[in-house]
């Protein structure tokens, strides 16, 4: 009996040795593949069985072998096993083979990383702190028709731009003093007007004021010299009549007339005559600033289909205000797939939006040299203004101590781009009809297709910055620009803007855009 038993140890011991051999790489902490399943490690060998690992070959089979006379014939499937008396000895030896065997079963799971200490390893799968982070995309740009011009750059290629845009942001920023100054000048002008209109007898005594326009959306580039203010009129229970199927301009209809209406001297075979009424309005602007003996301000020349009377302050301000008529009623037929935020901002906003007052102004829609000189145009710029304002889909985008976007960041270089060429060609008549507007359009559809503030990080301005770009590109060559709010109206239309201005802009934004913008540093 006691040679039987010594075999029996140096088994076990052998099985043990095994066991510690299986182990130790991983217990070493060897370098495994990330993908690899639970059951790699044995499956992986080379004629593995079915159910559990491979034979060995050699002495080792040899010692199975006879292994194999000391055991039990196998059992059947699902036969219960029979219960034999076990010695003290037996049992011990039992259980060392038992826990050897356990230690190579649960082997794959020495290969997860233990976490001793918060952030001292990284899980499966995860990216070491030394690789470069992806990009916030692709952004799946809406493609107006043609292909992107070239391939998304990463940060690692954009990163030679992060300087140069940032000190160009920083350039643009706009003295506290500065503004505090001019609005003060202009708030003066613009109360002592409103004053004037609301106190006398006249057609516009009811005008409230309405701020609008890129100061006081916090997107002012430059210098706060340029600002834009709405006298509103209410006008209740009017009819609106398209113009030529445009989804923009309507003629304006009363739907009761009665005789104390101070509208009616402007009316024109029952419309509400734009021109007319813009017309008389100027005239008692003129009149009223020359009782403004304190400051400096004259009236610029009226310009060709805008609907703005614009003011000159001090020689260096410029102030434009506009008439409109506010109209309670629902939002014109043509803007109903307008307004795409659902994803963005939430249908909920939508909603809240879509229930507030649009504005008719005085611009005159376009017919072939000339101007219908009594329709109005509907404006949306106060709702411009509420989505600059709450940008972010979470709501506390960019509020002080919470997470901020770039959005703003890559609006201003648009503008700003825009404007440098515009004064570097402005002899050049390709560049008279495109503004800021059209900017500021390409950008909400950016939004709308980018509507997650993590891709806004500021991190990848230059990224996205680019993409804004890239957008903008598309909508030129394919000569399309859909009103944000009338998507049926086309701001890029032919009959508005020409295709020789277009490509010519196109082909500018393209050299700046490869040669890293040397027009930022001009003027």
């Amino acid at each position: 009996m006691q040679p039987r038993h010594g075999k029996a140890m140096r088994r076990a011991s052998e099985a043990g040795a095994t066991a510690l051999e299986a182990s130790a790489p991983s217990a070493r902490g060897a370098p495994t593949d990330p993908n690899e399943s639970s059951a790699a490690p044995e499956a992986a060998r080379p004629n593995a069985g079915k159910f559990g690992p491979a034979r060995e070959s050699g002495s080792g089979q040899k010692k199975s072998a006879q292994d194999a006379q000391e055991r039990p014939p196998a059992r059947e499937l699902g036969a219960r096993p029979k219960k034999a008396p076990q010695r003290a000895e037996d049992a011990r030896l039992s259980d060392a083979t038992s826990a050897a065997g356990a230690m190579v079963r649960e082997r794959p799971a020495a290969l997860e990383p233990a976490f001793s200490r918060a952030g001292s390893r990284r899980a499966r799968g995860a990216r070491c702190f030394a690789e470069p982070r992806p990009p916030p995309g692709p952004w799946d740009l809406p493609g107006p028709g043609l292909p992107v011009s070239g391939p998304m750059l990463g940060r690692r290629e954009l990163a030679p731009r992060t300087c140069k845009l940032r000190a160009v942001l920083e350039k643009l920023r706009l003295s506290r003093e500065d503004v505090s100054t001019a609005a003060q000048v202009v708030n003066s002008v613009v109360d002592h007007l409103l004053r004037r209109l609301q106190q006398c007898e006249s057609e516009f005594k009811g005008v409230e004021l309405l701020r609008t326009g890129s100061y006081y959306e916090r997107v002012k580039i430059s210098a706060p010299n340029e600002f834009d203010v709405m006298f509103k009129l209410e006008i209740p229970r009017i009819q609106l009549e398209e113009y030529a199927n445009t989804g923009a301009y309507y003629f304006v209809k009363f739907k009761r007339n009665p005789k104390e209406n101070p509208l009616r001297q402007f009316l024109e075979d029952e419309i509400l005559s734009a021109s007319k009424m813009l017309s008389k309005f100027r005239k008692i602007i003129k009149e009223e600033i020359k009782n403004m003996q304190d400051t400096d301000v004259i009236m610029e020349r009226k310009r060709r289909g805008s609907p703005a009377v614009t003011l000159l302050i001090r020689k260096e301000i410029s102030v434009d205000i506009i008439l409109a008529l506010e109209s309670k009623s629902s939002w014109p037929a043509s803007t109903q797939e307008g307004l795409p935020i659902k994803d963005w901002l939430s249908a909920k906003v939508r909603k809240e939006l879509r229930q507030k007052p649009f504005y008719l102004v005085p611009k005159h829609a376009k017919e072939g040299n000339s101007f219908q000189g009594e329709t109005w145009r509907l404006s949306f710029s106060h709702i411009e203004k509420e989505i600059l304002s709450n940008h972010g889909k979470s709501k506390t985008c960019c509020e002080k101590k919470e997470e901020k976007c770039c959005r703003k960041d890559c609006l201003k270089l648009m503008k700003y781009l825009l404007e440098q060429l515009k004064e570097k060609f402005k002899s050049e008549k390709h560049m008279d009809k495109f503004c800021s507007y059209h900017v500021k359009t390409a950008f909400f559809h950016i939004c709308t297709e980018n509507p997650q503030d993590s891709q806004w990080d500021p991190k990848d301005l230059e990224l996205c910055f680019d993409n804004c770009l890239t957008y903008f590109l598309q909508c030129l060559r394919t000569e399309k620009l859909e009103n944000y709010f009338i998507p049926a109206f086309n701001l890029f239309s032919s009959n508005l803007i020409d295709k020789k201005s277009k490509e010519f802009l196109s082909k500018q934004i393209e050299y700046e855009r490869k040669n890293e913008f040397p027009v930022f540093d001009e003027f």
